[in-house]
């Protein structure tokens, strides 16, 4: 049965060569195996001319090619010393191309860095880019602007949390990407029957068959490349330009946002938690620029976070164990705003349109039942008692637009409206905040569910749990999907909303480390490695999107609402909160402009004003408003046609005929390498080291919070106290002088807030509730330890690994080997070799070559099957007589030698009592020399035994009483 797998971009590195009239693309994949090469035209003052090649060279045909180029475009022909064709830059991908007020851009990514792996596809972050002016220099038509425009452009930071990925679709969902991947094959089959005829057209190197020639069946695979969800792409104008006139390889969508990745030891079981934010890329801005939403239902600040749990020892999409759970954050769907003129630290709120109707909300929920399917649960954090209306004026409104769309749905698929004021509970005594959000998190996961890619376990049968019964969502026969979503906000969507989103994952997380049989129970504790390791990330996920449109990093975090911050990093909550009225009063502007450039928002022009002359951009990212619209949607049938037809299943994933016309089908053979995850993971063809692995510097659980004490639990589902935590302990002198530090001034200082005291309103709370507020907690960070000199010396891990290094291995594994453990290894290599060695002829059997088996390889033992142990016979007597002697059926002496007239019997001749037995021979004829074979007989209830030869051996019963001849044999 044929299989479908994503295509592998096939450009992954590229140099551009350029000549005075042409820049020279070459892009190759990671292997070096196939090349593209892409035309760019550098005679043309203001326009894009570029020229796709279609043909995939080899490297021989690229050196070729190269060599000509160079030797056509010296200035003599023959002529040394300078080349015709130079090197320009080395490139790991394409941006994109952008044009201002002369010619055009080329943006190319020129380092990267492995941020995480799922199943084998790695995604990397944009680490440094460059920009080349396409033009030559001859035919440049300067405009005194282009500096400035170039400058504002390059004020988005490509540097900062830009990802990409060449065979994983970083826009979509993990559920959708392996959704797609088990659509039934039919589907694919009378897809790929339209482009069968570019398949037969290819050359012969693409479709390359090992086995031709041996006449060999193959196994047909089908490539799919599936259209990027570009509201969360940031590049997708940037590349408008090319779409349609390149090969798909050249284009590389980004996302932007967050992703990080760690590691969970469970008694040396890898599992890997992965936190990928998206941001959208429709009405994107800063915090107070961009508020509510436009006219075609994009909200300001919409990020859509998924947790990826997948068991890292299996590597495969279709063979390994994945989860995902997905939550979105965005501000309140209507049209408001705050105006920043007056430089109040807390701008009043504004409705600027009046929508009774709810008609922006319904277009906002449209797309959220497209996506995600119902329920849409939305939790709303903002205030609802106040002595002056501010934020209560969105909650009211909000409130009433739900209403009015939920009257027009099916009851079983309405919106779910809860309104909580966090800040509220938070200054009451009565209420733990923790404690509410996880009610409300274990209410919304069992509506939701999640998504896996397996079977429920046996054991969920046999021993069930009272809250694994209620989960939610759509179950399959392949496993389960998420079906709904839910939506937090609070007014900036910044701190609140990051705690709420970490306690709905939290309760996500257990669920999902159940499903795939981890723990034995659906609930997670505080103060475990596992939650540590989670909290951790979600923390540096709210820092990079609070800098992102905040201006800094969180100001109330997860140890804020549990009471536990130190006093001491009040400061830091202090210069978080002046670092982001500082940025939201002078550089948002500035960086508004910025993101409006990028997204081609604005494109600049000589007959429009400039950027920074435009007195707001309202009319940018409203363009509506700017015209009469043909069609106007229905108030009461507010979604768009056959959505509900499908719910609670989302929209998107299923496999209608306008979702198929977006993905691309190929027939493709199932050893080629743009579909091989294998080789494309592993690289076997170069060398490769392991301080240069991901998996060695990604932060591990057993590394970074496991105690480093001898005997500690390595369950990092067991209850620690702070105290004990790998990060905290540290094993020096000037450690321990510091924590005593800490303890003598936490003993002298005042006594910590009360919960009223702390507050925990976002990042725009009011004056008077800024003078109580609490102490902010900062994540730890590695420690640099003070040598005496008072120098600074190796970080806390360092120590402890070279501390540690001798204990379990019993040597330092830092050191290099020595010369006969060197030696050893050779000739164990060598070994290895020769077993696996064919031997060629001139005429092969392919039987020969399929049935080869690794010499490590057996037939049914992996961690899914094991093979019951083989025992050989005559252990398997020794084993029976054993039994037989334990449960009485011999005597005690029957255990031992016994004699009888110089002839001697082992308990081994007989398995059953002798009552008499004779000799043939009597004693006073026993020859001198070795006796000759003697024949014994047993009685008729007895079993037969073989003769013995050699020495007779003879086995005699002692019995009672006085038996005839006849009952004995001879």
């Amino acid at each position: 049965m044929p299989q479908s797998a994503a295509i592998i971009g096939g450009i992954q590195q590229l140099v551009l060569y350029e000549t005075r009239a042409r820049y020279f693309l070459v892009g190759s994949n990671h292997a070096q195996t196939k090349h593209r090469v892409l035309k760019i035209d550098r005679t043309e003052p203001k326009d894009l001319v570029i020229i796709d090649d279609k043909h995939v060279y080899n490297q021989q045909e690229v050196r070729e090619l190269l060599g000509r180029l160079d030797q056509g475009n010296r200035t003599k022909i023959g002529q040394k010393g300078s080349s015709g064709l130079s090197r320009a830059v080395l490139a790991f991908g394409i941006v994109g191309f952008v044009r201002f007020l002369e010619g055009y851009y080329i943006v190319l990514i020129t380092k990267r860095r492995k941020m995480a792996d799922i199943g084998g596809h790695s995604i990397y972050k944009i680490e440094d880019t460059t920009m080349i002016y396409i033009p030559n220099d001859s035919v440049r038509v300067t405009h005194p602007d282009e500096a400035r425009y170039l400058r504002i452009f390059q004020n988005v930071d490509l540097s900062s949390n830009f990802y990409f990925s060449y065979s994983y679709d970083l826009s979509h969902s993990l559920q959708y990407n392996l959704t797609l991947l088990q659509r039934p094959y039919e589907q694919w089959s009378s897809a790929a029957s339209s482009t069968e005829e570019e398949v037969h057209t290819q050359s012969k190197q693409d479709s390359f068959d090992i086995f031709e020639d041996e006449g060999l069946p193959t196994k047909v695979v089908y490539g799919l490349y599936n259209e990027p969800y570009y509201k969360y792409v940031w590049n997708g104008k940037l590349l408008e330009r090319v779409k349609d006139t390149v090969h798909h390889d050249w284009l590389m969508y980004i996302i932007h946002g967050f992703c990080g990745q760690s590691k969970l030891l469970i008694y040396g079981r890898p599992v890997h938690i992965t936190l990928i934010a998206r941001r959208s890329s429709k009405f994107a801005g800063t915090r107070f620029l961009k508020r509510g939403a436009n006219c075609e239902g994009d909200v300001a600040n919409e990020v859509e976070t998924e947790q990826v749990v997948h068991d890292a020892s299996v590597m495969s999409f279709t063979a390994g164990s994945y989860s995902s759970y997905v939550q979105v954050r965005g501000s309140v769907p209507l049209y408001w705003s705050q105006d920043i003129s007056t430089m109040m630290p807390k701008p009043p709120i504004r409705l600027d349109q009046a929508d009774p109707y709810a008609y922006v909300a319904g277009l906002h929920f449209d797309q959220m039942l497209q996506r995600f399917g119902s329920p849409i649960i939305i939790l709303n954090l903002v205030k609802k008692r106040e002595k002056r209306k501010h934020e209560k004026i969105l909650s009211e409104e909000l409130y009433r637009a739900v209403v009015n769309l939920n009257q027009f749905l099916p009851p079983s698929h309405c919106i779910d409206y809860i309104a909580w004021d966090m800040a509220r509970y938070t200054k009451s005594k009565l209420c733990n905040v923790l404690d509410r959000l996880s009610m409300i998190a274990e209410n919304v996961v069992k509506r939701t569910g999640f998504f896996i890619n397996r079977s429920d376990f046996y054991c969920h049968t046999l021993r069930p749990d009272e809250r694994w019964g209620d989960v939610g969502g759509h179950i399959t026969s392949t496993g389960r999907l998420q079906t709904g979503v839910l939506r937090t906000n609070c007014v900036d969507c910044l701190d609140r909303t990051n705690t709420a989103q970490f306690m709905v994952g939290k309760c996500a997380l257990a669920y999902q480390l159940y499903a795939l049989g981890m723990i034995d129970k659906p609930k997670l504790q505080f103060d475990t490695d596992c939650v540590r390791l989670f909290e951790e990330l979600y923390e540096d996920h709210g820092d990079t999107l609070s800098l992102q449109y905040g201006g800094s990093q969180l100001v109330h975090r997860v140890k804020t609402y549990r009471k536990i911050a130190p006093w001491t990093q009040h400061s830091k909550d202090i210069m978080q909160t002046l670092s982001r009225y500082y940025s939201n009063a002078f550089s948002d502007a500035d960086r508004q402009d910025a993101i409006n450039l990028f997204l081609q928002v604005y494109q600049p022009s000589e007959a429009k004003p400039h950027l920074w002359e435009l007195p707001t951009d309202l009319y940018l990212h409203q363009t509506s408003t700017m015209a009469i619209p043909q069609d106007r949607r229905s108030y009461t049938l507010w979604w768009s046609e056959g959505v509900l037809s499908y719910l609670p299943v989302p929209y998107d994933e299923v496999p209608c005929e306008e979702n198929m016309k977006k993905v691309k089908v190929k027939r493709m053979n199932q050893l080629d390498e743009s579909i091989d995850i294998y080789t494309e993971f592993f690289k076997p063809y170069e060398l490769t080291s392991f301080d240069d692995t991901f998996c060695i510097a990604m932060t591990n659980s057993a590394r970074e919070f496991m105690p480093k004490t001898v005997g500690a639990d390595p369950n990092p589902f067991t209850v620690r106290k702070p105290e004990e935590t790998g990060k905290s302990v540290l094993g020096s002198k000037s450690s321990k002088e510091e924590t005593v530090l800490q303890r003598k001034t936490a003993a002298s200082a005042p006594p910590p807030p009360s919960e009223e005291a702390i507050s925990s309103t976002s990042e725009d709370d009011s004056e008077e509730d800024r003078e109580d507020e609490g102490t902010v907690s900062q994540r730890s960070t590695p420690i640099k330890l003070l040598t005496e000199s008072g120098e600074s010396s190796r970080t806390q891990e360092e120590v402890y690994q070279q501390h540690m290094a001798k204990e379990p291995y019993g040597l330092n594994l830092a050191e290099f080997p020595s010369e006969d453990d060197l030696l050893i290894y050779q000739r164990f290599a060598h070994l290895g070799e020769s077993q696996h060695r064919v031997e060629r002829t001139e005429h092969i059997n392919p039987a020969n070559i399929i049935c080869l088996e690794p010499v490590s390889r057996f037939p049914e033992n992996s961690i899914y099957a094991v093979l019951p142990p083989q025992v050989d016979k005559n252990s398997r007597e020794v084993f029976e007589s054993h039994v037989m002697t334990g449960q009485g059926q011999l005597t005690s002496h029957d255990v031992s030698e016994y004699h009888y007239k110089g002839l001697t019997l082992r308990p081994e001749s007989l398995r059953v009592p002798v009552r008499l037995c004779t000799y043939e021979h009597p004693p006073s004829i026993v020859p001198s020399g070795p006796p000759p074979p003697s024949r014994i007989h047993l009685p008729h209830r007895a079993q037969h035994q073989p003769m013995l030869h050699g020495t007779p051996t003879l086995r005699v019963y002692p019995t009672r009483g006085k038996h005839s001849k006849n009952e004995g044999f001879t």
